[in-house]
């Protein structure tokens, strides 16, 4: 255990966001590529801009896809790490291959050859995560793998920027330009990953399934508990949850325009949201695992809510860096504690199947969310948030009447028992 954590989820955390800058750098650099006049080719008929999106959506189109796939096949083989492997591979080898695609078609097949890739680490790598905690450690692991995402996340599009305007580079007698330092240094993290968890990580010894239902994803509830089933539930919620947060980045020229702002704050803005996900995921996912998953998943949609419908009526940028950071700990508040309550509700051998119902719905969200404002925007500046806050509501609903609690004797006792010990000590 390292600082309460274990050392082979620290691990794959760690490979997580060396991956994570990798595939954030590109989210930068490949419109700049595509803009730069390097890549030609047929389009047929589509727009430069359209073209772009149409290759950048390919990553998020073919992971949220093939992720229940990915998790049933490292159900059905009974391994983990195999897979977590392949798809770091699949991804360093496409990393490096954009700095060889000089065509739109050719970056569009690499896009979607990294999207497959991801699909199999992420539900393997999560697998693992869930099978290497306990019940009183899940939410925190949960908590710590999801920071290391994010810490991933958000590092690669700031270095995005700088090594492409620094180029052209000489390094050991090689010329590259900025754009293939990038695409680089994208293959250099996932190779990093692939070597970490090589060398770090191994499958634990856990009872693999033979049972079809733990392999299959299931709707409806056949426990009689409830109408739908409580891990399809904390899907729908995380979906809901992820398109909520999502909706900004579509329209950031009328955030902008309404806001009299400038691309810096807006930058800030979006910064927010992730950096209190990073300070307060592990602690939140910790406390899951004393005080329970329900009341925290409930509480952050709860939150979720009114903050974004906030989003919609601010008027000046401190308040929206403020609703964005709100925002945050309502999202930190519902993602960790749902994978950890689906853990606990997954039987041994089928966590990469069900745990794939969470990660792939808020893959669609984040992919749903943008789509979702650039539509309602035309009725009005505050639909899109409106709209935002009426799904976290609906989720508050379903996950009261649908997901039970895992977590036996927390709750209240045990926070009470903390105020006493707090007051004792005072």
């Amino acid at each position: 255990m390292v600082f309460g954590v274990d050392r082979q989820v620290l691990t794959l955390s760690m490979a997580r966001a060396a991956d994570a800058v990798g595939n954030s750098f590109l989210i930068v650099v490949l419109p700049l590529y595509v803009a730069s006049g390097v890549v030609s080719g047929t389009t047929f008929g589509l727009g430069e801009a359209l073209l772009t999106g149409v290759i950048l959506s390919a990553f998020g189109l073919f992971n949220s896809a093939l992720q229940p796939f990915a998790g049933r096949i490292t159900d059905t083989v009974g391994r983990r790490k195999p897979f977590v492997l392949l798809g770091l591979g699949v991804l360093t080898l496409a990393n490096f291959a954009y700095s060889l695609g000089s065509s739109y078609w050719a970056l569009l097949a690499i896009r979607a050859a990294q999207g497959i890739g991801v699909a199999f680490t992420i539900t393997a790598s999560i697998a693992l995560v869930n099978e290497l905690s306990t019940d009183t450690t899940r939410g925190g692991s949960m908590g710590t793998y999801n920071t290391f995402r994010l810490l991933g996340f958000g590092i690669g599009p700031i270095a995005a920027g700088t090594v492409v305007n620094g180029g052209p580079y000489t390094v050991l007698g090689v010329q590259m330009s900025g754009f293939e330092a990038a695409f680089y240094i994208a293959a250099v993290s996932a190779a990093i990953s692939f070597l970490l968890v090589t060398v770090l990580v191994r499958d634990p010894d856990v009872e693999r399934t033979h049972d079809p239902e733990g392999t299959s994803i299931a709707i409806l509830d056949h426990d009689a508990e409830g109408l739908l089933d409580p891990v399809f539930t904390l899907g729908v919620a995380s979906l809901f949850m992820a398109i909520g947060i999502a909706l900004l980045s579509a329209i950031e020229p009328s955030v902008n325009a309404r806001l009299e702002q400038g691309a810096t704050l807006f930058g800030i803005e979006f910064a927010a949201f992730v950096l209190v996900q990073v300070l307060v995921q592990t602690p939140i996912g910790r406390a899951s695992d004393r005080y329970g998953r329900r009341p925290f998943i409930l509480a952050g949609l709860v939150i979720l809510a009114p903050v974004t419908v906030a989003e919609g009526l601010v008027v000046a940028p401190w308040q929206m860096i403020a609703a964005r950071a709100l925002q945050g700990l309502a999202a930190a508040m519902v993602f960790a504690p749902a994978l950890a309550l689906a853990g606990d509700l997954t039987s041994e051998g089928s966590s990469g199947t069900q745990l794939s119902v969470l990660t792939m719905a808020f893959g669609l969200g984040t992919a749903i969310g943008p789509l979702a404002s650039g539509f309602l925007i035309r009725y009005g500046y505050p639909i899109p948030f409106a709209f935002g806050g009426i799904l976290a509501c609906v989720g508050v609903v379903l996950v009261y009447t649908q997901v039970h609690e895992t977590i036996e004797g927390g709750g209240l006792a045990f926070l009470l028992d903390d105020v006493r010990g707090i007051i004792a000590r005072s």
